[in-house]
C-alpha cells in the first residue's frame, strides 16, 4: 500500500462484484496483492474452478437483515454478487469495482462447474440465461448510477487478462493509488482463463 490512509479512506468499503464467473474472484486476488486488505472467511475453499480461491466472506450473503459486518469491512476490499448490492446501507461509502466479461464465456464457464459438480446445466437454454443476465445488468447499473454514496468503476476481465497493467493502472487510480498496480498486474494468471470466447 502506497503510504498511510487518510481517514476518508479508511472509511471507505470496496466492493468487487458482477455476475457469477465473471472474474470477481481474480479482482480479489489482485487487490490483495497490490495491499488493500481483503475481507474473507475461507469457508468456501479453492476448488477446480477457483484454484486461488474464492475470497468470500459468508455474512455477505446476509446483507438483507445483517450488516453489521460492514463495520469490519472499512478500508478494506469485500465480495458481493451484484444482486445484493442494492441491500448496502447509505451511512457508508463505497467504491464499486463491477467486474463484466464476455457473455458466452461466463455462460461456458458456468456450464463447465455444475458439470463439475454433478448438477444438471441444461435446465434453462443460453439464450434465457443470456437474456435475464443481460436485463439484471442493465437494472444493477441503472441503480448503481443513482446512488450518490456509491462509485463504480466497470473493469472488463477480458481486458484485465489482455493487458494487466493498464487495467490494474486504472483500479489504482479509482482507490486513489492505495493499490500497487504493479503488484496489482503480477497477479493476474493468464493460463487460468480457460473459457475462452472462440
Amino acid at each position: 500500500m502506497n503510504g498511510e490512509m487518510n481517514h476518508a479512506e479508511r472509511e471507505v468499503i470496496t466492493i468487487v462484484s458482477g455476475l457469477p464467473r465473471s472474474g470477481t474472484s481474480m479482482m480479489m486476488r489482485m487487490l490483495e496483492a497490490g495491499g488493500i486488505e481483503v475481507l474473507t472467511d475461507n469457508v468456501r475453499t479453492a476448488d477446480a474452478d477457483n484454484p486461488r480461491g474464492y475470497y468470500e466472506f459468508e455474512r455477505v450473503k446476509q446483507i438483507e437483515h445483517d450488516h453489521s459486518w460492514l463495520q469490519e469491512a472499512r478500508g478494506k476490499a469485500v465480495k458481493m454478487i451484484s444482486a445484493l448490492l442494492r441491500h448496502l446501507p447509505s451511512q457508508y461509502a463505497y467504491k464499486v469495482i463491477f467486474m463484466q466479461r464476455e457473455m458466452d464465456e461466463i455462460l461456458a464457464s458456468q456450464r463447465e462447474m455444475l458439470i463439475r459438480r454433478g448438477e444438471p446445466s441444461d435446465t434453462v437454454s443460453d439464450e434465457r440465461m443470456a437474456s435475464l443476465f443481460r436485463a439484471h445488468l442493465a437494472q444493477v447499473q441503472t441503480w448503481l448510477a443513482a446512488q450518490p454514496h456509491i462509485d463504480t468503476l466497470y473493469i472488463s476481465y477480458n481486458e484485465v487478462v489482455k493487458d494487466p497493467p493498464g487495467q490494474a493502472e486504472r483500479v489504482s487510480r479509482f482507490l486513489d493509488s492505495r493499490p500497487d498496480a504493479a503488484r496489482m498486474a503480477g497477479a493476474v494468471e493468464r493460463q487460468l482463463y480457460r473459457q475462452r470466447r472462440r
